[in-house]
């Protein structure tokens, strides 16, 4: 990761676990700094349709972990740095296929939910304390398809904030819009699009 206070990398540790460590980072740590931001926007006058950040205010990470507990196909990962957690992803190896002509079908890591820290997200902070983190964790979906000998295909849906990100930053492919998933816009990665992906680096 990147710290952008000094330009510098910031050596942190991916997990491939969501524990209570992480759960209560989110709902002590987490949760208060999204809604002091929420403060300061409701104090500047800003109407609650134009805040940034309410996509995904509703997402209880606990219900998540604990719903999924027991299921083979289903994984938790996180990314943690100085013992706070910087970020958090849930992965589906088998319950999603290729939507892309050329692998129509095929298997693919679908990506559940990804989210990092509120003080991470350029949405809500005019600088924020690390960067990277978002790439990081497609990095760990990659490795794991390649892992699973799905040669690095990934899928999922984008929330509108998140939708440059994987189609400018990551490359993805652009399905468009889909009605099943409240008209969020899908994307899918194919095994070329995760060889240049990778290939990027710390250039991303």
């Amino acid at each position: 990761m990147l710290d952008t206070a000094t330009g510098e990398p910031r050596e942190a540790e991916l997990l491939s676990s969501i524990t209570e460590k992480q759960l209560t980072d989110v709902e002590g740590e987490w949760k208060p700094a999204l809604y002091d931001r929420f403060r300061e926007f409701n104090r500047a006058g800003k109407p609650p349709t134009e805040w940034p950040g309410t996509e995904n205010k509703h997402w209880d990470w606990r219900q998540k972990v604990e719903k999924l507990q027991g299921l083979l196909s289903h994984d938790g990962y996180c990314l943690t740095c100085q013992g706070m957690t910087e970020g958090l992803m849930l992965i589906d190896t088998s319950s999603y296929r290729c939507r892309l002509p050329e692998n129509e079908k095929r298997n693919l890591v679908y990506i559940d939910y990804v989210e990092s820290a509120p003080w991470n997200r350029p949405e809500l902070e005019q600088v924020p304390r690390y960067r990277g983190i978002g790439s990081i964790l497609v990095g760990a979906a990659i490795e794991r398809s390649i892992a699973e000998e799905f040669k690095g295909r990934i899928g999922l849906h984008a929330l509108p904030q998140a939708e440059p990100f994987y189609s400018a930053t990551c490359g993805m492919s652009d399905l468009g819009r889909d009605d099943t998933k409240q008209g969020l816009r899908y994307y899918e990665m194919t095994a070329a699009q995760a060889e240049a992906f990778i290939a990027k680096g710390n250039n991303r």
